[in-house]
């Protein structure tokens, strides 16, 4: 079974420990000496996960320090959990794997956008915060099931 960002925030105490494989891209990434902190997402819940990188576990340290905002990753590691910072856990990364990389004019960068802005690159709204995917939130919900299959407009369209 795939491990989600979802999954994790769930429950991250089931996660201590395990070798842990995610696939998602980078929000943002914060390349310092000798260790660098990504915010990785994968789409399936509003927060990201907070992956620390050092120098003297990655091979390929400098390449990591170089991936950009946007990019697809697949990454490995261990969760630990850090009940004094600002998040509850974080993954201390194995491996970073660039799966995809994203233009340097890549225009959703770690910055307050206007809505404006987003209504004209449509394609890039689902990578933001300020959108949430409906999709899963109306699945979970039954009575939205049950209004559409009691419609009338709903029950002639799919007829057709």
């Amino acid at each position: 079974m795939e491990t989600t960002v979802h999954d994790i925030h769930r429950s991250p105490e089931a996660f201590v420990g395990s070798k842990i494989t995610l696939y998602g891209w980078v929000r943002n990434n914060r390349a310092q000496k000798e260790f660098g902190f990504i915010n990785f997402h994968d789409g399936t819940f509003f927060e990201h996960i907070q992956v620390v990188y050092e120098a003297e576990k990655l091979d390929d340290f400098k390449d990591v320090q170089k991936i950009r905002v946007g990019s697809a990753i697949e990454l490995e590691g261990h969760l630990v959990l850090t009940p004094g910072a600002r998040q509850p856990f974080e993954i201390k990364a194995t491996s970073v794997v660039l799966l995809g990389d994203s233009p340097e004019n890549y225009p959703i960068q770690p910055k307050r956008h206007s809505r404006e802005f987003l209504r004209e690159v449509a394609h890039l709204r689902t990578r933001t915060n300020l959108f949430m995917r409906p999709s899963g939130c109306v699945a979970s919900r039954p009575f939205i099931h049950e209004f559409f299959q009691k419609s009338d407009s709903y029950t002639s369209t799919r007829r057709s």
